[in-house]
């Protein structure tokens, strides 16, 4: 039986997830509240008490093949379960899905951003209440997969949970590609350390690092330096009345500007092969805008591919962030308690690398979740990449 098979390969990656729960209350099965869940959140709930409604009107369907010896557990059931679910382990259960779903490519782009859920901020319990949650998400472009998330520890930020994020994935012969705030030596030697290389963006929190590989790129242009080979390449992107024009400029050889790493003068920066500029303008009618960004590389790559890197970063705004808050409503999530606005995130991410995984593209994932909820056949499609 197809749903059968379904749910035995749930069962596979989550099969080391422990039940939070005493005895005496587990009238529910843990594999059946985390299946009904999923299926709930791919069809487009987003509260427990839509996932208790869900299960109620599938109740049928969902009986030809999970445990549902006291019937569809209750909102509060979902609810408690969720709160109390060991975040590491359920994230690890995804990362074992992920792993078996996918290879990422040996030329693929990792992509590192964070994301804050603003609606799991809370400012009732205490005078200082609970902070908004902040996760660290890492997306593989070629593959359109979500491979892992990580929360951000309340008192820190992203730097300290990057780490903790790379070292569940295994990124070797991948780039991997961060904001200004991973741009960090210790990070830059990691991904080094683990096979990787880096395409990390730059900015004026690096101080002297970012001023001399602004005056390098002065100096290119300006051809003040007659060994320096300035490599670039220039897109055009039109739609929604604007147009884009992009200009990806490298500097694919350091070894003429030895200064710029060595002597005591030096900033050695871990692996830095390469920097990168990329110069981009907006035009909307007669309104004009432009912006330069600047990139460490730990390879010399082209100026078209070093291009194609940043614009594979972008996928993480615009097909992850940008879908979780449209399709998922993300930011308006009130799920908050304990852990549960950090697992229900997990459910999202899975959710939508199921979702982005059907062979059939043609459908928005709004229109995908409709579907599915409608048509338990077209679900079980969605289900079968577990």
């Amino acid at each position: 039986m197809a749903e059968a098979s379904a749910v035995h390969s749930l069962s596979e990656h989550f099969a080391s997830l422990e039940d939070p729960r005493v005895e005496r209350t587990k009238l529910h099965p843990l594999l059946s509240i985390v299946t009904i869940a999923l299926c709930a959140v791919i069809c487009g709930a987003e509260t427990w008490d839509e996932i208790e409604e869900f299960g109620e009107a599938k109740v049928d369907w969902l009986k030809s093949f999970l445990e549902l010896p006291n019937g569809i557990p209750s909102h509060d059931t979902f609810n408690r379960v969720f709160q109390a679910l060991d975040p590491k382990q359920f994230q690890t259960c995804f990362l074992s899905w992920t792993k078996a779903v996918s290879t990422v490519l040996l030329t693929g782009v990792i992509a590192l951003d964070g994301k804050c859920l603003r609606g799991s901020r809370d400012q009732t319990s205490g005078k200082a209440g609970k902070a908004a949650i902040h996760m660290v998400s890492a997306w593989a472009a070629a593959n359109r997969l979500v491979l892992a998330q990580v929360k951000v520890d309340a008192k820190s930020n992203e730097i300290t949970a990057i780490p903790e994020l790379l070292r569940a994935l295994s990124i070797e012969g991948c780039i991997v590609t961060i904001d200004a705030m991973g741009t960090q030596r210790d990070i830059a030697k990691q991904i080094i350390g683990q096979g990787a290389n880096y395409v990390l963006a730059l900015k004026e929190n690096q101080g002297t690092l970012y001023q001399d590989v602004v005056e390098m790129f002065a100096s290119a242009k300006a051809g003040t330096i007659e060994e320096l080979v300035l490599e670039d390449v220039r897109t055009i992107e039109k739609g929604h009345g604007r147009i884009e024009v992009r200009r990806y400029r490298v500097i694919p050889d350091l070894d003429v500007l030895g200064w710029l790493q060595e002597g005591p003068e030096g900033h050695h920066w871990p692996g830095l092969q390469s920097i990168g500029m990329v110069e981009a303008e907006r035009r909307i009618g007669d309104k004009r805008t432009t912006e330069t960004r600047y990139y460490l590389l730990s390879t010399p790559l082209s100026a078209r591919a070093f291009g194609e890197a940043v614009r594979s970063h972008w996928g993480i705004e615009n097909s992850v962030h940008w879908v979780l808050d449209v399709a998922f409503h993300e930011d308006q999530s009130r799920i908050r308690a304990g852990y549960a606005a950090e697992n229900f995130a997990v459910l999202r991410h899975l959710a939508l690398n199921l979702l982005q995984h059907h062979p059939i593209k043609r459908l928005s994932v709004k229109a995908r979740r409709l579907k599915a909820a409608w048509d338990n056949d077209y679900l079980l499609q969605i289900l079968k990449a577990l």
